[in-house]
Formats: structure tokens, C-alpha cells, sequence
């Protein structure tokens, strides 16, 4: 199957797994993995290539950001049970005070996502969510999508975050990615503050299963934890687990992104390939589990290692694999000539300008889940047009850049990992997902494209 039937195939199924998961209560996973099935199916893909689409499409998943959600989960859980997470709220709000810490929660996100994927952002800075909404009072719901928001916008913007820098080289402004990163931080205006407002909106509407207990009571207070923590670890010690992997990360990524120059010494080389190693999210995130487990044995709670390792496993497994059938989902789509078609017929939204890489972006991304594969693949379409697009100047291409990575956000929903991190670390059900961060992907990347536009008249 092709052409407009594929795409008609494509919205059904997304609709009949939307309503089998919010409505008729099938869990995501068998409806996600049912779902997959029968497109693969409908979509022509040969019966013989499905058995492998779908075992490498949830293998992937794993591969790319399985141990990460581990590991990070396992952080966080040390960082809970030691009381260094409310120890990092109380040092958050000191320097943003009690008012704002939404907003101080979504700068976090909005910085830290810059060099490390939004999805491991999301897990590392979960803990500190937790705990600030612990102590100010302030909407969990509000909390997870303010973090989710400004983790989401500059993981598309601004390198050296792989989609942007992918997009930014394919293009051809790769030697200008000062430049590139300029623009997208001035592009994150717009959504950062529509993804404020509706994070207010939302955490009205909205209750998390961590807001209330089964009964519908409010859980402890913020005092009331800290009095069953007796004494809180120092900042430091609170603070290493989850600002090493970060470091190591961003450290990582400026080594690639500037390299070893000319001629470099055996000592550079050695040097640049053991901060790559540790800069990949599993051994950054690695070192930081290690660092918590010093800080557990610290704080004199070494027997209840095991007991937390168990925990944490029985509460990822879950995520892990709702998370990969939404890869398996993803692969199928890739798999089947959906992406072609597209391709085949960009010319029909030439006539659009700087919204035909918005569109074309949105559709990879609703369709196949990766953001960084909808920049990368809508860059790679995109990059022979330029001329057509009448595109020529290099800020023009650093614009186009952005109004893909706006494309690409929109919207985050069941065939997206991020979705389920965000879903499940915010104690959320699949159907308050789509109203929180499947919408807010949406608000976020309609207000980006409207200040590219805006951005695009005045450059």
C-alpha cells in the first residue's frame, strides 16, 4: 500500500490505538504492539519482514535509551531514599525563590537538554521535579509539563543536541553552528513561554497519581518528608549524581563538536576518545549511579541497596517496555513507504516557504515518533529544495533549521519514547499524557513556527 490509502491506514490506526488505551483500557503495550501489527500488515509490508520490523523496532528501543531509564531511575530512587532530592529543592528555591518554581524547573530543563537527549534530562531532573512540587506546593501536572517543555525545545534547537547539528551540516551551515545555536535560543522564546502558560493551564485540570493517595487524599507535606529524612545531605554530595553525567555529557559534546584541530598529539587523541566514552549517556549516567551508591553507603543505608535496586527494576520494567513497543510502532512506519511518499511529493508544499519545513517535520515526527529522525530525514528532503525555496542565505538556512526542529516536536504521543518517560516518571495515565504532553507539544510547536515566521520576515 502507498499514497493517500498509507496515510488514511496511518491516522486510523493512530486513532484506534488512542481509543483501545484511553477508552477501552487495554494496556499501551498490547494495544501499541496490536496496533503495529496490523498496519504492518494493511501497509503491504511483506508478511515474512514483520517478525524481524517488529523484534528490531523493540530491540532498538532498548539499545538507545533502555539502560539509560535504569540507571537514571535508580538515581533517582538513591536520591529520594537519602533525602538529597529535597535537599536540591531547598537549594533550587533559595536561588529562584518560592514563586516560580515551575518556571525555574523549565529553564532547568531548557538548559540542561542542550547537551544531553531531552529523554535522559527528563530522568536525571525528575527527582528535583518530585521534591520542588513537594515543596512549594506548586501542580505536579504543571511541574512535568514545564520540564518536559523546556527539556523539549532545546533538544531541537540548539546544538550540539545531534538533530540540530545533523540538520544545521546537511543544510549547509554547519561552519556556522554559533550561529545556529544563536538563533535557537532566540527561537525558544515564543514556546517557552506558551509552554509556561499551558503547564499552568493543564496542572488545574489535572491530578497525578503522586497529588493524590487511592482514596483521593493529599499525600505528606513537603515538612513532613523532610522530618522523616532527620538530616539532609550537603549540596554537594546531593548534587554530584545528577551534575557529573551532565557535565560529562556537555564536555562530550563540545569535544566533538570542535575536535581534536590539525596534526593533534597521540595525548589529544587518547584525551578527546575518554571524554567521548564517558560522555555517552549510559557511562555519564554510570558514573552517576555510582557516585549516588557512595552517597547511600554515606548516609549509612548500604543494607537497603539490594532492596533499592529491586525496587527500581520493578518500577522501569513497565516504562522499558511501553516505551519499545512505541519503537516497534515507529519501525513499521519507517518501514513502509510512507516516508517515500512524502518525499515524492514535497514540490505540493514548496509553495508554503519557511511552514513546508514545519509541516513536512510534523508529519515525519507524528508518524514515526524520533524527533532527531524527523529533523535528520526532513534536512535530508529539504536540502536540494533550498534553491527552490528561494533560501539562501545562511541565517535563512539557520531558520530553516528551526522551523524543522518545530516540525519535529510536534506532537509528542504513543510512538514517541519521550512520551512514555514523561508519562510514566510524571505518575500520569496514557489518556493524561495526550491531554498534557501530546497538547503541549502541539502548543509549543505552533508558538516556535509563528516566531520563526515572524523571525523569517524581519531576516
Amino acid at each position: 500500500m502507498t499514497g493517500i490509502p498509507l496515510i488514511i491506514a496511518f491516522i486510523v490506526a493512530i486513532a484506534a490505538m488512542i481509543l483501545l488505551i484511553s477508552k477501552l483500557k487495554v494496556h499501551p503495550f498490547l494495544a501499541i504492539m496490536g496496533i503495529s501489527l496490523l498496519l504492518a500488515i494493511v501497509a503491504g509490508i511483506p508478511l515474512t519482514d514483520i517478525p524481524g520490523i517488529i523484534g528490531a523496532g523493540f530491540s532498538g528501543t532498548f539499545t538507545s535509551i533502555g539502560i539509560v531509564i535504569i540507571l537514571g531511575a535508580f538515581i533517582g530512587t538513591i536520591l529520594e531514599k537519602t533525602g538529597a532530592a529535597l535537599k536540591l529543592a531547598d537549594m533550587v528555591i533559595k536561588v529562584v525563590g518560592e514563586k516560580r518554581p515551575d518556571l525555574a524547573v523549565e529553564l532547568m530543563g531548557w538548559v540542561v537538554s542542550i547537551p544531553v537527549f531531552c529523554d535522559s534530562g527528563f530522568v536525571i531532573l525528575n527527582p528535583i521535579r518530585k521534591a520542588l512540587a513537594k515543596r512549594t506546593g506548586v501542580s505536579s501536572v504543571a511541574m512535568t509539563v514545564c520540564l518536559s517543555a523546556g527539556l523539549y525545545i532545546s533538544h531541537v534547537f540548539i546544538p550540539p543536541t545531534p538533530g540540530p547539528i545533523a540538520a544545521a551540516n546537511t543544510l549547509g551551515v554547519g561552519d556556522n553552528l554559533l550561529l545556529v545555536i544563536g538563533i535557537g535560543a532566540l527561537c525558544s522564546i515564543f514556546p517557552l513561554i506558551a509552554g509556561f502558560f499551558y503547564a499552568k493551564f493543564i496542572g488545574k485540570k489535572i491530578k497525578s497519581a503522586d497529588e493524590t493517595t487511592d482514596n483521593g487524599e493529599v499525600v505528606k507535606t513537603y515538612e513532613e518528608l523532610k522530618a522523616e529524612y532527620g538530616k539532609l545531605p550537603n549540596g554537594f554530595n546531593a548534587l554530584a549524581p545528577l551534575i557529573v553525567p551532565i557535565l560529562l555529557m556537555a564536555i562530550s559534546s563540545i569535544v566533538s563538536m570542535v575536535g581534536v584541530g590539525e596534526n593533534p598529539s597521540e595525548f589529544v587523541i587518547n584525551l578527546s576518545k575518554f571524554f567521548t566514552f564517558l560522555g555517552t549517556p549510559i557511562m555519564a549516567l554510570a558514573v552517576g549511579a555510582i557516585l549516588a551508591i557512595i552517597q547511600l553507603f554515606t548516609a549509612k543505608k548500604g543494607k537497603e541497596f539490594y532492596n533499592l535496586t529491586n525496587e527500581t527494576l520493578k518500577t522501569v520494567g513497565p516504562i522499558l517496555f511501553v516505551t519499545a513497543a512505541g519503537g516497534v510502532l515507529g519501525k513499521v512506519i519507517a518501514s513502509s513507504d510512507m516516508v517515500n511518499f512524502i518525499t515524492q511529493h514535497a514540490n505540493v508544499f514548496q509553495a508554503i516557504g519557511i511552514f513546508f519545513p514545519f509541516i513536512l517535520a510534523a508529519i515525519l515526527k507524528s508518524a514515526q515518533g524520533s524527533s532527531t529522525v524527523a529533523i535528520t530525514t526532513s534536512a535530508g528532503i529539504i536540502a536540494p529544495l533550498l534553491g527552490v525555496l528561494g533560501i539562501a542565505t545562511p541565517i535563512e538556512i539557520a531558520l530553516v533549521v528551526m522551523a524543522i526542529g518545530a516540525g519535529a516536536m510536534t506532537v509528542s504521543h504513543a510512538n514517541d519514547s519521550y512520551f512514555w518517560v514523561v508519562t510514566n516518571f510524571g505518575e500520569m495515565t496514557p489518556e493524561q499524557g495526550y491531554r498534557t504532553q501530546t497538547l503541549m507539544t502541539l502548543v509549543i510547536g505552533i508558538a516556535a513556527m509563528v516566531e520563526i515566521f515572524i523571525l523569517s520576515l524581519i531576516f
